[in-house]
């Protein structure tokens, strides 16, 4: 009978864990081909694709908005990792002082609420004409993804294996040849993890773009709120799913990157 139970309670909370992950995604694919949904009824009225016609006019801006918003996460992430292998290296490989606390720094932007942080970044870019430019919505989106990378980079070059370095300079390897022969293919997929999550954090940014971009700069991001702001929950909900195909796609690669023993030494 315990066991018996004790199963009960498992499918209960998977059941329940199930509900709370799928649940949105289901009312959310469910809007998306809806015409008619009015309150009370359970389930639309009826079905269609008029909106997903309205989504891909050339009016509806949600192409360029799409190519804007991966073209931006994909320069973040160069930025990201230009900043985060130095630093990276530096604070994994335990040779920086007080290296826990330059650690703890990067999370002060984390600190404090997004909308005051952007709102003065926006303030300042504005007096060197960054606003409305590619390059400052990158910035912006860079600061709020440095944490993940230069953590995750500190942890990747943390659990490189010294010995292999030191049997590499003992045949005749140059400091340079040792890092590019040795330590970076080791540190690789924490690497790629940290790009994978600045990637995903810049697609999904709408704070900083909506203050630094706008009206310069569209993403999808700033088209699902204008859409939800409107009520109209099918284009929002099309938006949303337009956006979930390239994070669907990075997340494939996590999985293949991401690497526990490297997350393990985070902060150590």
């Amino acid at each position: 009978m315990p066991g018996i139970i004790r199963s009960i309670m498992i499918g209960l909370v998977l059941a329940l864990l199930a509900l709370a992950i799928f649940g949105p995604i289901s009312n959310m694919i469910l809007w998306a081909f809806t015409e008619q949904w009015y309150f009370p009824a359970k389930l639309p009225q009826s079905y269609g694709f008029s909106f997903w016609e309205r989504v891909f006019r050339p009016q509806g801006n949600a192409m360029v908005s799409l190519l804007n918003s991966v073209v931006i996460a994909g320069m973040t992430v160069l930025v990201s990792l230009a900043f985060a292998i130095p630093a990276g290296l530096a604070l994994g490989r335990g040779r920086l002082p007080y290296r826990v606390v330059f650690l703890l720094l990067f999370l002060l932007p984390q600190a404090f609420p997004s909308l005051a942080v952007h709102m003065n970044i926006a303030r300042i870019f504005y007096t060197i004409g960054l606003n409305g430019t590619f390059l400052g919505v990158v910035l912006v989106h860079a600061l709020q993804g440095m944490v993940f990378s230069v953590w995750i980079a500190a942890a990747a070059f943390g659990a490189v294996d010294r010995e292999l370095e030191e049997a590499a300079a003992n045949m005749g390897a140059g400091p340079l040849r040792v890092f590019f022969t040795v330590t970076l293919p080791l540190a690789l997929p924490g690497l790629m993890a940290s790009a994978i999550f600045v990637f995903l954090i810049s697609l999904d940014e709408f704070t900083g773009t909506y203050f630094v971009g706008v009206p310069d700069i569209t993403t999808m991001p700033l088209l699902l709120f204008t859409a939800s702001m409107e009520g109209n929950y099918q284009i929002a909900s099309i938006t949303a799913l337009l956006l979930l195909v390239p994070s669907v796609l990075f997340m494939l690669v996590i999985e293949r990157f991401l690497k526990s023993d490297v997350l393990a030494k985070v902060g150590h």
